[in-house]
């Protein structure tokens, strides 16, 4: 099999590289490399594999010529579009450039894959923020969480969508773009739209992967600041249940094209950012861990937690890795890695 994964050295992108490559494939890692420390995962995806079926193509997915090209010569089964502005405050900042990394980055893939005289199967890393700020849904206050009054599975993919914020914006039209391909043009495209991704290689910074940004600084002695009141909440998936997710639609391709699925880690994954976060790592940390508070940032959900029934009646996915196995996990890399971070 040929795989083709923009954004590739990145976090979600070089994990699922590793994985395919462990399988025999030929993977494609099409990537800019302007994230921090993505370097790091390009090398060692180099160590992994040889030539012949790791191959690497410095270019941005703004680029849309560069971008056809790559695919032509890679002539892949699978592309999964993983390149993105990642960050609401970013793209805040710039929203020009959020939009043309992340709506026209997903229009130039599509047309790259439907440029092919056989064009591949397209996989698009959406976003629970396509679902906005939710300001409808009643949300009830706990000792250390908020919770759904009437979601007691979460949100499906039956939630209106509603952008917030040039990112939700962005990322929302490349969602119905990918989806429409599939449509107008017939082609097998999936959407997942996806909860909060964490494990191993990941780099997180303050906007954006804020489990890993939090394990980070404390194993470095950083400064950590808290958003809101840390009773936030979100179902947290491990990057190789996401990876499984992507298994499981490339095995039910016939019904997977065209859909649009949630995948979060679900009720049983989920947690509060800080009030029961913290005292996870300050348990690993073997110390307390000082903090700062500050006002809530615009456009933050008090709780998302991701419905995946959907996923599982059609695609037989459920995740499987638990907090109590995916946190100490990711807090051992980090820790093992920690130069790269001082």
């Amino acid at each position: 099999m040929r795989v083709f994964i923009t954004g590739g050295a990145g976090f979600v992108g070089c994990n699922l590289a590793q994985n395919r490559l462990d399988r025999g494939d030929v993977v494609t890692v099409f990537d800019n490399l302007s994230r921090p420390r993505t370097q790091h995962n390009l090398e060692w995806l180099q160590s992994l594999a040889n030539s012949s079926r790791l191959h690497f193509v410095h270019d941005d997915v703004r680029n849309f010529e560069g971008l056809r090209d790559a695919v032509a010569a890679a002539q892949p089964d699978l592309i999964v579009h993983l390149a993105a502005q990642v960050a609401v405050t970013t793209s805040v900042r710039n929203p020009r450039e959020d939009f043309e990394i992340n709506a026209l980055g997903t229009f130039n893939v599509l047309e790259a894959a439907r440029a092919q005289s056989t064009p591949p199967a397209v996989f698009y890393a959406s976003t629970n923020k396509v679902y906005g700020g939710m300001e409808d849904v009643v949300i009830v206050p706990g000792e250390t969480r908020y919770a759904y009054q009437d979601f007691p599975n979460g949100i499906d993919e039956n939630r209106p969508l509603d952008f917030h914020s040039p990112y939700g914006c962005s990322k929302g039209a490349g969602d119905q773009y990918v989806r429409d391909y599939a449509r107008i043009y017939g082609m097998r495209t999936v959407v997942f739209r996806q909860s909060t991704i964490y494990g191993p290689r990941q780099f997180g910074v303050e906007d954006q992967g804020w489990l890993a940004h939090f394990i980070i600084a404390t194993i470095t002695g950083k400064p950590l600041t808290i958003y809101g009141d840390g009773k936030q909440v979100r179902d947290m998936l491990h990057v190789r249940d996401l990876i499984s997710a992507y298994d499981h639609a490339w095995n039910s391709l016939e019904v997977a094209a065209g859909q649009v699925f949630n995948v979060g880690g679900g009720m049983a994954n989920t947690i509060s950012i800080w009030t029961e976060t913290g005292p996870r790592l300050e348990k690993l940390a073997g110390r307390p861990i000082p903090v700062t508070y500050s006002e809530w940032r615009p456009g933050d959900q008090p709780v998302f937690i991701s419905d995946n029934s959907k996923a599982a009646r059609m695609l037989g996915w459920s995740p499987k890795v638990s907090l109590d196995e995916g946190v100490p996990e990711i807090w051992n890399w980090v820790a093992q890695h920690s130069d790269f971070f001082r």
